[in-house]
């Protein structure tokens, strides 16, 4: 059975006698929000890809972190996550849903007002991004390291949306929503619940909070955030718009409606389960880990189930498809979903996860997402709009093939290299020789191997780049050929009654709940929470999930004070703290990571990528000189080494003005510090800091005692020695 395409207004079919005939309404469209979201796309599009292949090149040529703090690898990679996920991609779905809605409600957007709100207040949500990122204003959680100023104006802002887009609904004129707002409603909902869920933090200053969760707790809330960040932000509205703009280019309807039920109830309910696949063999309870990887498994099939339902709506228009860069770059989008959303189950696989976590291969697998599907799906967007936007034909449908081909290499020499590096990490680290000693000991050595396929990854990048200003310049050209239509004329017949419109016939029973919205909603949002509700509650409220070790101590001020600095310069981008129960990894850096060890960490830093070696167990492996000359010059501690030097923690004093405020906070979410410890916190940390400093000054190391550098020896010297056991902090004093 096949479901029609977004559909054309067409004649209404012969009334009864005694039926009343529907009004004609006239109406316009509003293509300027369109249009303005559009630019945007492009605009933050190009800027955040500008950040993506510098920090690309950085991994390979330390220089390149350009000698200051706001621009080092630790502070551009979340802004250039940030900027690509939530600018690049939020402002093109945002240009698709404000284009495709109206049309297929066949009513203009409820409010103009609500419509500009909503654009400018997304910008300036982004441009906060940009300034507070590369200031190391950071809460370190992936895609939501925004601070809590910027997380209520993000809610604040997608209340607007979501207010603009159900008036539209309300008022729609055609009675069934096409499958397209089914995931629009969906991604509305989820994404408020993971954005409220995930953000829950208490504010110390303007520009620093303490998560509400803990250890094992909040990197299960987090994962569940992040993954699913993944899923309804990167996935089901472009799956909407998938729906919308692949039949109106290809001229052909939807290749089965039935498919289209199921793809979208299996998925929504399905993927908001898969999120702990991103923690396995780490401390969070066994039996999550394993519903994460069931999960995950079982999404093959609805996933799979759009992307076929999308290829096969191109049945009998291949021929086109050779002609239209639009459909060329559809295609590869589409493909590239169903790649993704295989690779993703299997690296959920438990054997294949101990292999490719914290590797670049997780690298790869992402880019081959963003890069394909939302890359290029937002390419067909701007190309099939652009031209109706402006009533006029494409400047060059010739440098649209031509991006579309530095699109597809700049893919591959991104991904393959990465997929390489991946696998050569995954390999070094667990390899043994013949005597059972590791074969690789230093993790150096995998680095320095790894750095050619660096360089050929922002090469790649360069490429990818390189057609998307083609495409700029292709946009430009066709919008001064062309006029704005700014407000689109157009008819509908007015919605009749339910019980009065001829067109309502009893059907298939999904036919009655697209007639719905608001019980739609309600069906989409149980859908959704069922899983999250099942990982949570038992990890919350079952004290046998995170087992508490007596030896765990709160962190002393000082130490606070360098794991905040560590948080501020983003070294949780490169180092894990979660050591895993292998043979290889025990080898390497000692024993494994327990759940207790994490109860006083808001937030968990347990990190996603090793590009240096893991951290947990670093406390007092070193004398604090050998961590003052690694933040230096880290080649004098490691030669070759690939990351950059820090000496503004040299020069810059530790501010203890908010020390107190941070103890109280902290003391209030849970941790044991005692009743009026932060009067004391600053004399601690002072006293600790001298201890510290009497130590380098054996070594001829002479340092002020007030200097960051000092707080971040501190912190890093305390991690991982709670389960030796320590008599030396607050709580026992």
């Amino acid at each position: 059975m096949q479901a029609t395409s977004p559909p054309p207004l067409t004649a209404a079919a012969p009334l009864a006698p005694d039926r009343p005939r529907p009004a004609l309404d006239t109406f316009l469209y509003d293509n300027r929000i369109v249009r303005d979201f559009g630019l945007a796309t492009v605009f933050w599009g190009v800027a955040g890809m500008l950040v993506g292949i510098l920090a690309a090149f950085q991994l390979a040529l330390p220089e390149a972190n350009l000698h200051t703090s706001f621009t080092t690898f630790g502070r551009i990679r979340p802004l250039h996550t940030n900027a690509v996920i939530f600018a690049f991609v939020g402002n093109g779905i945002f240009m698709g849903v404000y284009y495709s809605l109206q049309r297929l409600c066949k009513t203009p957007m409820f409010s103009r007002v609500l419509s500009r709100v909503h654009f400018w207040g997304w910008q300036l949500i982004i441009l906060s991004a940009l300034i507070s990122l590369p200031l190391g204003i950071s809460t370190s959680k992936e895609y939501a390291e925004l601070e809590w100023p910027i997380d209520i104006a993000i809610t604040l802002v997608w209340v607007v949306f979501g207010w603009n887009m159900f008036g539209t609904i309300v008022r729609r004129r055609e009675r069934h929503l096409y499958v397209g707002i089914w995931f629009y409603i969906a991604t509305f909902l989820t994404v408020a619940v993971l954005h409220i869920v995930n953000s829950m933090e208490v504010p110390v200053t303007f520009f620093k909070s303490y998560s509400m969760y803990a250890g094992v707790q909040d990197a299960l809330v987090q994962w569940w955030y992040g993954h699913n960040a993944v899923a309804f932000f990167l996935t089901t509205p472009y799956l909407g718009l998938m729906y919308y703009f692949l039949p109106k280019a290809a001229g052909r309807p939807v290749y089965s409606y039935r498919l289209s039920i199921i793809h979208f109830w299996s998925l929504i309910f399905i993927y908001i389960w898969a999120g702990p696949h991103h923690l396995l063999y780490t401390a969070l309870p066994d039996w999550a880990q394993s519903l994460g990887v069931a999960f995950s498994v079982m999404l093959i099939a609805p996933s799979w189930g759009g992307m076929i339902n999308g290829l096969l709506t191109l049945r009998g228009a291949w021929d086109k498809v050779r002609e239209e860069p639009v459909l060329k770059f559809m295609v590869v989008a589409v493909t590239a979903y169903g790649m993704a959303t295989f690779e993703g189950p299997m690296l959920s696989l438990k054997n294949v996860n101990a292999i490719a976590h914290f590797t670049d291969w997780i690298v790869a697998h992402v880019h081959v997402g963003a890069l394909g599907w939302n890359g290029f799906l937002t390419f067909a967007m701007l190309y099939w709009l652009w031209p109706r936007l402006y009533r006029t034909a494409l400047y060059s449908k010739r440098l649209a093939n031509v991006h579309f081909m530095l699109g597809v290499f700049g893919i591959l020499l991104y991904a393959l290299p990465m997929y390489w590096a991946g696998f050569t990490q995954g390999l070094m680290w667990k390899q043994f020789n013949a005597e059972g000693m590791l074969q690789y000991p230093n993790f150096l050595e995998t680095v320095l191997s790894l750095v050619p396929m660096y360089y050929l990854r922002g090469i790649g990048g360069v490429l990818y780049l390189s057609g998307v200003l083609l495409m700029v310049y292709n946009l430009y050209q066709t919008a001064q050929a062309g006029t704005l239509l700014a407000r689109e004329p157009a008819q509908a017949p007015a919605l009749l009654p339910e019980a009065q419109d001829p067109h309502v016939q009893p059907g298939h029973w999904h036919r009655w709940l697209e007639r719905r919205p608001f019980q739609l909603a309600v069906l989409a949002t149980v859908a959704i929470l069922i899983g999250g509700l099942v990982e949570m509650i038992p990890t919350f409220l079952v004290k046998s999930n995170v087992p508490t070790i007596a030896s765990v101590q709160p962190y002393r001020p000082l130490e606070l004070q360098g794991r905040d600095l560590y948080i501020r310069e983003g070294c949780q981008n490169c180092h894990s703290q979660m050591v895993r129960p292998f043979r290889s990894e025990t080898e390497r850096y000692g024993e494994y990571s327990k759940a207790g060890e994490y109860v006083y960490d808001r937030p968990f830093l347990w990190g996603s990528k090793r590009t240096g070696p893991d951290l947990h167990r670093v406390g007092r492996k070193y004398p604090h000189s050998w961590h003052y000359n690694h933040m230096l010059d880290p080649t004098s501690m490691s030669p070759g080494s690939i990351m950059p030097p820090y000496p503004w923690l040299f020069d810059d004093a530790i501010d203890y003005r908010s020390l107190p405020k941070k103890i109280e906070v902290l003391r209030g979410l849970g941790t044991p510090y005692p009743a009026g410890f932060e009067q004391q916190a600053v004399a601690d940390a002072r006293r600790q800091a001298q201890g510290i400093v009497q130590e380098l000054k054996k070594e001829d190391i002479e340092v002020k005692s007030d200097r960051e550098i000092v707080a971040l020896i501190a912190y890093l010297q305390r991690l991982g020695t709670d389960i030796k056991g320590r008599a030396d902090s607050p709580a026992a004093q």
